[in-house]
């Protein structure tokens, strides 16, 4: 049994010296049994618990003084002595809980690393740097701010939650992306041994019940659109303009394509002979290479344009590289109120009442055909690339398909330039 000695207070322990000499001293404090302050030449001041553990003496460190102070000391000795009695090694046990940290921390991975690391991974998954861009960029804006330093292996499903509420109601559309693309990096991070059990971010049987469904927060809207029969005066209005901006859009409205196809077309693209578009797969929103037959009036836009020097653009920005969306909205925003200004409605969407944007024109399209020709609706699908049945689809991109919707596509140019060219389109008034 340890020698039992007076409790020293707070003050006593704090008066205590080292008495002189080049070796440390145990001096006994009381309270608990065993329990010492270590007083060093140096005036360094430590806890140390004096005991008996198996057939062995253990001198058993308590932490420094003053960070420790008397009573957390006696404190610490006293659950020491427990384990003692409990057969438990407290030295050991204090070796094998710093091990298992250690090895934790080597294992441990944040949300921030984990997503640099899935990006890394998965960039061939991404059809271009842009789309690799919106992704980085969701989740440093939204999640990262909570998510970013926290070990995926502690994130639960209340730390996602905190994530997207804030934005779920009045940014739905990108609050859903977003729950997916932490469930993907998540997901990663379990198959990478990073962590284990549930994925927190998991919709069906899990947010689900947490969360009310993107349809019944907000609906997606589609885009404002040109009304069909403001089409012709709007392109009319349009060739009146000068710039690349200008022929781009004007080329968009001719093959019914997306504002990224048309700034990212190449010459090597663009076969004039047999009057044919091919824009790779690589390009395409749905990754499948499309062709558009070229009409009359694209063609005629196309021989028109200078082509620079060194430039494999057919639509180059004053700078020489691609064009920018906005300079294909602005253009549209600039003609809509010209309109009004010269006393007309200006351009805008029938249902919503908001200006047409460069987007619509592709729905303006879809809604000439459907109205105004007794054209397939899957010919103008395929138009559009959207994804249809295989079949169809497959059956439409043989040759004789593709010569039917050159005629489609010239029909619409001659609608847009006032011109009626076949029997598939319907007369109104």
């Amino acid at each position: 049994m340890p020698k039992i000695t007076d409790e020293l207070s707070a003050l006593d322990v704090k008066r205590l010296a080292h008495p002189g000499g080049n070796r440390n001293v145990l001096i006994s404090v009381g309270g608990v049994p065993g329990l010492h302050m270590q007083l060093t030449p140096k005036r360094g001041r430590s806890w140390v618990l004096r005991a008996k553990v198996g057939t062995a003496r253990r001198d058993i460190g308590l932490g420094g003084f003053p960070a420790v102070t008397l009573a957390q000391a006696r404190e610490k000795a006293r659950e020491a002595r427990d384990m003692i009695s409990q057969g438990i090694d407290p030295i050991e046990e204090r070796k094998t809980a710093k091990a298992a940290l250690a090895t934790a921390q080597r294992r441990g991975l944040t949300f921030a690393d984990a997503t640099d690391k899935y990006l890394a991974a998965k960039l061939d998954a991404f059809k271009n740097a842009k789309h690799r861009q919106q992704w980085r960029n969701t989740l440093e804006t939204y999640a990262k701010p909570s998510l970013g330093k926290m070990l995926v292996q502690d994130i639960a499903v209340q730390d996602v939650l905190h994530v997207l509420e804030p934005i779920w109601t009045d940014k739905t559309e990108t609050a859903s992306r977003l729950r997916g693309r932490i469930e993907a990096v998540l997901s990663w991070a379990t198959v990478a041994g990073h962590r284990t059990g549930d994925n927190p971010a998991r919709w069906a049987g899990n947010l689900k019940e947490l969360l009310p469904a993107p349809s019944k927060v907000a609906k997606e809207e589609n885009q404002p659109a040109l009304q069909i029969d403001d089409a012709p005066r709007w392109f009319a209005a349009l060739r009146t303009r000068e710039g690349f901006g200008a022929r781009a859009l004007e080329f968009l409205t001719l093959t019914a394509t997306r504002s990224q196809e048309i700034r990212g077309a190449l010459w090597e693209e663009i076969d004039l002979d047999k009057a044919l578009w091919i824009i790779p797969a690589a390009r395409m929103k749905m990754t499948r290479e499309h062709r558009i037959p070229l009409s009359g009036e694209a063609l005629a836009l196309l021989r028109a344009l200078p082509r620079l020097a060194d430039n494999p653009l057919v639509f180059p920005a004053p700078r020489g590289g691609q064009l920018s969306d906005m300079t294909l909205s602005a253009t549209t925003k600039r003609m809509h109120e010209a309109d009004i200004k010269e006393g007309g409605a200006g351009f805008i969407d029938r249902a919503s009442k908001r200006p047409a944007v460069p987007h619509g024109l592709r729905s303006t399209f879809r809604d000439w055909v459907a109205e105004r020709t007794t054209y397939p609706g899957d010919m103008a699908e395929v138009a559009l690339a959207h994804r249809i049945s295989n079949v169809v689809e497959a059956s439409y991109r043989r040759g004789d398909m593709v010569e039917k919707r050159r005629k489609m596509m010239g029909d619409w140019a001659g609608y847009l330039a006032g011109v009626e060219r076949s029997g598939n389109v319907v007369r109104i008034g």
